[in-house]
């Protein structure tokens, strides 16, 4: 959301924009050093750990302490002396710095509102567990994702994806500022409660720009309707917003209760580290033993199988036959269902079917348009056949759906950006929080290289290969679905000239 500013002396620090000014000029600080200071003011007064500010500087990797008492020592003279005469950062021996000055907490930074979208646009907030159970928590998680999927499904709709609507879990917000952040003008809150083998639902639609409640219902069930129950509300909804029913193809549905809460549970952990990964791959695979014909458990233990192999630093057969087997397997038992299609897509063009993989992506889009991942998906694809400008439109779509999405958006969006020669762009993308930690280091050592940053770019190459000690670009080349020439030797010539492993 929006982030906080600070003032202090006669400096303010934006860390979200990653500037820092004094008296209205900026300061060249660096990348570490503008965190560092960061970490610092956000808690001014308090003692902060070397270790604890090693994590905010060089977050997920191992640095020598060195590192640490360079970058104090360069924002103390950056900084210079404080009005009394003292130093800004004081160091409290053998147990790490704190930051003496008085702070001012100027607020976020106002985000623009972003356009309402052409057609009634709707973001499905988190429905709250009401229950004394913690362990509910899943169920009404998962319910809040199904009524999103179904929405999606609507192509007279515009629904916001479920990283950004749980980007507000847990949160208060007025719903006309959550509208203004995710750009629609509906939102629909609701509560859950599961006990005893009943479920009660309440769900309100409301119109964000007038407060006003559209609809309000609650359903005292049995928990074996609450399938049943999610069909209801869509319908009910979809009736307010585009005054008549639509009828859509059946999804898939689970018969065993179980296994959608153990996918409801894995799909959670898709884009974190091995460690949930190979936690999510025991969970899918008792899911689809338990519901031998579930769709949405086979899509993401495909997808498990995938970044299985991307983890361990490069794909085996063995790994890419099962996924690919696993995606044709959900796409059978549910044709109609986008998420499996665009799956089936992405994995067939790593196997250079492309012609079919292009159907696939089709068909996916046709079904759901606002399927955000698809078109991040897609964006990647595009890209390595070096349509660039659909790439980048694709990447745009999906951000407009998901305004705050998983961490594999950006490494997306930076890649496009290096593929369109927009370097800066792309450093600026590449080294945000959210992707820094992941394989996208290779992209962004690949575009300081171009611009001729390369002590940058070769500190950038050994961070990545901590992490992907076996990477070769060689391996990389052949492995990627590169349909373009030209695309795959300005990839290469920006890794070698980065120093990246031949």
């Amino acid at each position: 959301m929006q982030g906080l500013r600070f003032a202090f002396g006669p400096f303010a620090l934006d860390p979200g924009a990653g500037t820092l000014l004094r008296n209205g000029v900026p300061v060249a600080v660096g990348y570490r050093g503008l965190k560092l200071l960061a970490a610092l003011v956000g808690r001014s007064g308090e003692i902060l750990s070397k270790a604890e500010l090693m994590d905010a500087a060089w977050p997920g990797t191992a640095v020598e302490e060195g590192n640490l008492t360079v970058q104090i020592a360069l924002l103390r003279k950056l900084l210079g002396p404080a009005a009394d005469g003292g130093e800004w950062i004081v160091t409290v021996p053998r147990i790490g710095y704190r930051f003496t000055g008085a702070v001012e907490q100027l607020g976020g930074a106002k985000r623009r509102p972003l356009p309402l979208p052409g057609k009634p646009s709707i973001a499905v907030l988190p429905f709250v567990n009401v229950s004394s159970d913690p362990e509910q928590e899943s169920f009404a998680d998962g319910l809040t994702e199904d009524l999103i999927t179904d929405l999606s499904r609507i192509s007279g709709l515009f629904v916001i994806a479920r990283n950004s609507a749980f980007a507000y879990k847990g949160k208060a917000m007025d719903v006309r500022g959550i509208a203004e952040e995710l750009g629609v003008r509906y939102l629909l809150e609701g509560s859950a409660r599961r006990a005893a083998g009943q479920v009660r639902i309440n769900a309100q639609l409301v119109d964000a720009t007038s407060g006003d409640h559209l609809w309000a219902e609650r359903f005292d069930r049995s928990l074996e309707d609450i399938f049943a129950v999610q069909d209801e509300v869509t319908g009910k909804i979809v009736e307010a917003l585009l005054g008549r029913l639509r009828a859509l193809p059946p999804r898939n549905r689970p018969k065993n209760l179980e296994a959608y809460d153990l996918c409801v549970r894995a799909r959670k952990l898709m884009d974190d580290s091995p460690q949930t990964a190979r936690e999510a791959h025991l969970m899918l695979t008792r899911a689809v033993s338990l519901d031998p014909e579930y769709a949405e458990a086979y899509r993401w233990l495909a997808m498990n199988h995938w970044m299985g192999w991307v983890h361990s630093g490069g794909p085996t057969e063995t790994s890419r036959s099962v996924a690919l087997e696993l995606a044709r397997k959900a796409v059978a038992i549910d044709p109609n269902d986008a998420g499996c299609r665009w799956v089936l897509a992405y994995l067939l063009a790593y196997e250079r079917s492309f012609a079919e993989a292009d159907a696939e992506f089709a068909k996916a889009i046709e079904l759901d348009p606002n399927e955000a991942d698809a078109w991040a998906a897609l964006s990647d694809i595009a890209i390595l056949a070096g349509q660039v400008e659909e790439g980048l439109e694709h990447i745009r779509k999906a951000f407009r759906l998901n305004p705050f999405p998983a961490s594999w958006y950006y490494l997306t969006l930076g890649q496009a950006q290096y593929a369109a020669r927009e370097y800066e762009a792309a450093v600026e993308t590449l080294r945000r929080d959210e992707t820094y930690r992941t394989s996208s280091r290779r992209f962004l050592a690949a575009s300081l290289a171009q611009l001729g940053r390369l002590d940058e770019a070769r500190a950038e190459v050994e961070l990545f290969l901590v992490g992907n000690p076996h990477f070769t670009t060689r391996h990389w080349a052949t492995t990627e679905p590169f349909r373009d020439a030209a695309t795959l030797e300005h990839f290469v010539d920006g890794f070698r000239k980065a120093g990246l492993p031949e």
